[in-house]
């Protein structure tokens, strides 16, 4: 499992580094880290034209030693400086001995910039905020047919939130030291990151529990739960979905679809699209009374097409105390009446879009991860909100971001697939904030998997769900 941390954690945690080795080493680990990408970049160094963005404080110098080192290998070297005076004196005479040279800013930096195959971004670090200045935004613009990497963090983007306000450099490639920060999680930042790498500068004893979490391969193979020899279709668990209408049949045979292929044991549905869910899955348990009544399950999940006048359905389930994951129409009527959650003792599960998120919370804003915090402790639920990069957030602030789904999965009946994977896995008895990462860790494979970079629909999405989850389990299968 990979972490990120805030500014403020990261500060605390290499001021203590710091104290354990000797004057300079961190940020010579640092400079050798980024040399290395740059140079796999580059593959040819040898006469290379590549071009030092440098700021003031410890960003510029990184790039200024990682460009001191692609000099001595060849590479013609030059670093615009945003500020002579303020660049590090250490780096600058690093470059100066390798044959590196240097520009102030103007029409010589401009055709430097223009002219080089790989850009270094060093203009603002960690502690930057807002977006470029007029100059340092016209280099950028010059660099634009050229790879451009930047360095610990994309300058312009907000480390802690991903906020870009004004100008930033779009990265190709950022490679980031001694840990993520989540501005290259999620937002604008995470766009503007490009390929993040990670250069291991020895932060990690001294870095306290991540603020958040990013779930990778094994664990989240770890969590989908894998039925034993002595297990039944019971023991597995057993779904439910209230989801689904006359109008919007297709968000119910979704739904049940994605329970059923998702892992859960047996699906019992409920709702007003029973005879096309019957007709499309003849596994599921079908009734057409109230979910109530459907018989026991181990988590609902309500919402999906089922209209917005049925406040008694959404109250029906929620008063099950079992674990319910809420999506779609569910929330529009749990904005209406938000109490229905917070009175809840069973764990809540809600999945909304940006646009749902505001009728419940009010608007996302800038810092996406901190929104979602804000809402799962005011309800009382877990808040997977939706996007480019998924947040799960739970009460009590533990936090996952899930960054590989593709834009693809932004098609119609695709929130229908993530919400009965959802209810498959709290079904399974996973933890209400892991079973939403999973879900979506799983969802945004398949969504991969789907479109193989073309156009997919739901339904492709839901039958590329069983793939998905082979490629996850492997040898747990």
């Amino acid at each position: 499992m990979l972490g990120a941390w805030p500014v403020a954690a990261v500060r605390a945690a290499e001021d203590e580094l710091l104290r354990t080795v000797p004057e300079g080493a961190l940020m010579q680990r640092a400079a050798s880290g980024l040399a290395v990408h740059c140079v796999r970049l580059l593959r040819t160094v040898h006469g290379a034209p590549v071009v030092l963005l440098v700021g003031a404080g410890d960003n510029g110098g990184d790039a200024l030693f990682a460009g001191a080192r692609l000099a001595r290998r060849g590479a013609t070297v030059t670093a615009v400086l945003m500020s002579r005076s303020r660049a590090h004196a250490g780096g600058l005479a690093a470059l100066s001995a390798a044959g590196g040279r240097t520009e102030p800013v103007g029409a010589a930096a401009l055709a430097a910039t223009r002219g080089a195959r790989l850009v270094v971004d060093g203009i603002v670090g960690l502690g930057g905020s807002g977006g470029l200045r007029p100059e340092a935004a016209s280099l950028v613009a010059a660099a634009a047919d050229a790879v451009t990497v930047a360095v610990d963090l994309p300058s312009g983007v907000d480390a802690d939130t991903g906020a870009v306000h004004g100008d930033a450099v779009h990265a190709d490639v950022t490679v980031t030291f001694g840990c993520l920060k989540p501005g290259l999680l999620v937002g604008a930042g995470a766009e503007a990151a490009g390929d993040v790498r990670l250069v291991d500068i020895g932060l990690g004893p001294y870095l306290p529990e991540p603020d958040v979490r990013v779930l990778e391969r094994p664990d989240v193979a770890a969590l989908v739960p894998v039925p034993g020899p002595r297990d039944d279709k019971y023991t597995r668990g057993v779904a439910g979905v209230a989801a689904g209408s006359s109008t919007y049949p297709g968000a119910g045979v979704l739904c049940t679809g994605a329970a059923l292929r998702g892992g859960a044991g047996m699906v019992r549905y409920a709702g007003s699209a029973a005879e096309h869910v019957r007709a499309r899955w003849p596994e599921a348990i079908v009734t057409d009374g109230r979910p109530s009544e459907a018989g026991r399950v181990q988590a609902w999940v309500v919402g999906p097409g089922i209209g917005t006048d049925v406040a008694d359905l959404l109250r029906d389930v929620l008063g099950i105390d079992v674990p319910v994951l809420v999506d779609a129409d569910g929330l529009t009527l749990v904005a209406r009446s938000p109490e229905l959650v917070r009175r809840r003792s069973a764990p809540t599960v809600l999945t909304p879009h940006d646009r749902e998120f505001e009728r419940i919370a009010g608007p996302v804003g800038d810092d996406r991860i901190g929104a979602a915090r804000r809402a799962a402790a005011d309800l009382g639920a877990v808040v997977l909100l939706k996007g480019s990069a998924t947040i799960v957030a739970a009460p009590d602030g533990t936090a996952y971001v899930n960054p590989t789904a593709p834009p693809w999965l932004a098609t119609a009946g695709s929130g229908d697939v993530l919400s009965g994977l959802g209810g498959a896995l709290l079904a399974g008895g996973v933890p209400p904030v892991e079973a939403a990462a999973v879900a979506a860790w799983v969802h945004g494979l398949a969504g991969r998997l789907a479109a193989d970079g073309a156009p997919t629909t739901a339904s492709g999405v839901l039958d590329a769900v069983p793939a998905a989850l082979r490629t996850v389990l492997g040898d747990r299968a």
